[in-house]
Order: structure tokens, then C-alpha cells, then sequence
């Protein structure tokens, strides 16, 4: 089988941030044309691409209505429209919550909602709608998050709050990765919280280094792909990439703290190339 492919990324990004350095040459090895292009890149017919995968689209959040409207035109978009718009609003972490998976637990703070009941102990605000840790803090207090919850407010997002997970600081979050609904490797993040983005202003940077995953976790990651495919009406097979992210919590069990499923970067450089082989193997699935 051969087809052509279109990695799409964004204008100040528009051929990712080298995460993807392997996958061109393997989906050649399997007969695909490969190019990139910037999602609102107006001159580039992405309904004729066989499929048309998203990577660094990290300028979303500022645009989101805009770039949902793009993501709704294009026929072959993986992952599809529908489940782009579902994980592009955290709250579906509430949802995940309410389907039984372990997440860490969060508070929905909608602009208009009665002040929240602040937790005792370290908490992060961040909006439901972001990417690359933009907006989130980490607050002791509740007169030292008001100000930040007035701003996310002020600014129409819905606020997310969780209690800090305080492992992060020494173990930072697992990160694992799923081509094709198939777990194919993971790797590890170093806490995140003040540092500074990265000269494009889209993400933080971000310290990475493979992992092998506890039994516990990798069954976490399971259960949070086969709730979202449940919630979805979909396959997890339908499901071209995902990457989950766990953090262990107070009692050493693994928690849920986000399902990345529209613009992650998937690790290709804390492994070895045959994942960047197992991608396109599910690229090509998802045109058998």
C-alpha cells in the first residue's frame, strides 16, 4: 500500500520540534509520501492527503474555534475531528473520572461559578483549554490562586484545580505511548511548573528520558483508553496515537493527569527507531 501523508504542525513550528525525526523515512519504507505543512496554511489541499496526521499544532489554544472549524474540513484527519474536539477541553478528565478511571481528582471552576472551596495543601489552577503548560500555577492558598482564577476567568476558560501532586518533584510524570490503541514505549518528564517556554513561546521545555512502566501503570493507561473509546463510541484501534500521562499518587498508585490525544509529542527520541516503525505501521492500518 502507498499513499501520501501530511504531518501538520503550525506556522512557528512548521516541521515540529525534531520529535518526529525517524517517522518520514519510515512511512517511505512503506510507500508513503511525506510532507509537512502548518494547519491553517491556506495553499495546501489537505482533503487530497490519503491521511493527514496531527503533530505540533501548539498554537490551538489561542485559536481553537478556528482550528476545530479546520479539523471538522478534513476527511482523513488523525486523530479524527470528534475526538479532537472532546480532548481539546480538559474537562474530559471529569468524564474519565465518572467512567471509573483513576484520575487525579479535579474541580471544574466555570467563569460565573461560586468561589470554589480551596483545598488544604499545594493545588494548580490551569485552564481547561491549553497547551504546553500555559497557564497553570501552582497555589498554597486560596488568596494566592484568586487572582490567577479572576484572570483564567476573565479570559472565558473554565478552570481546572487539582490538589499538586507532590511526586512530581521527585519522580515528574510517566508519559505512555499508544500507536494504533498498542502500547509502544514510554518516557519520563521532569516536573514542569515555572519553568520557561521555548523560544517559539508555544511550550515549555521539557526534560525527557525513557522509562519502563510498573504493571500498575500500564493498566491505568489501558483502562483510560478503553473508557475514552467507550465515551467516543470508537475503536481504540481508531485511535492513530495517544499518549497517557500518570503520575503516582498519595497512597503510590498510579493517577491519571491527562489523556493527550491531539498534538502530543510522542517520545520518538527517548527510544529507539522501531517506534518510529511501529507508527507508521498504524498509519498504514488506518487506511486497511
Amino acid at each position: 500500500m502507498s499513499g501520501s501523508a501530511i504531518l501538520v504542525a503550525c506556522s512557528a513550528l512548521p516541521e515540529g520540534d525534531g520529535d518526529e525525526h525517524a517517522v518520514p523515512e519510515a512511512l517511505a519504507d512503506l510507500g508513503f509520501k511525506t510532507r509537512w505543512a502548518a494547519w491553517d496554511d491556506t495553499t495546501v489541499d489537505f482533503g487530497a492527503a490519503d491521511i493527514v496526521v496531527l503533530r505540533a499544532t501548539w498554537d490551538y489554544a489561542e485559536r481553537r474555534d478556528e482550528f476545530l472549524s479546520w479539523a471538522d474540513s478534513v476527511p482523513a484527519l488523525a486523530n479524527a475531528a470528534e475526538v479532537v474536539r472532546w480532548n481539546t477541553d480538559k474537562s474530559y478528565l471529569a468524564e474519565l473520572g465518572d467512567a471509573g478511571v483513576a484520575v487525579v481528582p479535579t474541580t471544574l471552576i466555570a467563569p460565573g461559578d461560586d468561589a470554589p472551596r480551596w483545598p488544604k495543601g499545594d493545588f494548580v489552577l490551569k485552564p481547561a483549554i491549553g497547551a504546553g503548560s500555559q497557564g497553570v500555577g501552582r497555589f498554597a492558598s486560596g488568596d494566592d490562586a484568586a487572582a490567577h482564577l479572576r484572570r483564567l476567568h476573565a479570559e472565558g476558560h473554565t478552570a481546572l484545580m487539582q490538589p499538586y501532586q507532590s511526586s512530581v518533584d521527585n519522580e515528574g510524570e510517566l508519559a505512555l505511548v499508544f500507536f494504533g490503541g498498542v502500547y509502544s514505549h514510554a518516557f519520563s518528564k521532569a516536573a514542569m511548573l515555572g519553568r520557561e517556554l521555548d523560544e517559539s513561546g508555544l511550550y515549555v521545555t521539557e526534560k525527557l528520558a525513557p522509562a519502563q512502566p510498573s504493571a500498575s501503570f500500564r493498566a491505568l493507561a489501558e483502562d483510560a483508553l478503553d473508557a475514552t473509546a467507550a465515551l467516543l463510541g470508537i475503536l481504540r484501534a481508531e485511535l492513530l496515537y495517544a499518549r497517557v500521562d500518570l503520575v503516582t499518587g498519595p497512597d503510590g498508585r498510579p493517577l491519571l493527569l491527562e489523556l493527550e490525544l491531539v498534538e502530543p509529542s510522542l517520545g520518538f527520541r527517548q527510544t529507539d527507531v522501531s517506534a518510529a516503525w511501529r507508527f507508521a505501521s498504524a498509519v498504514r492500518q488506518q487506511l486497511a
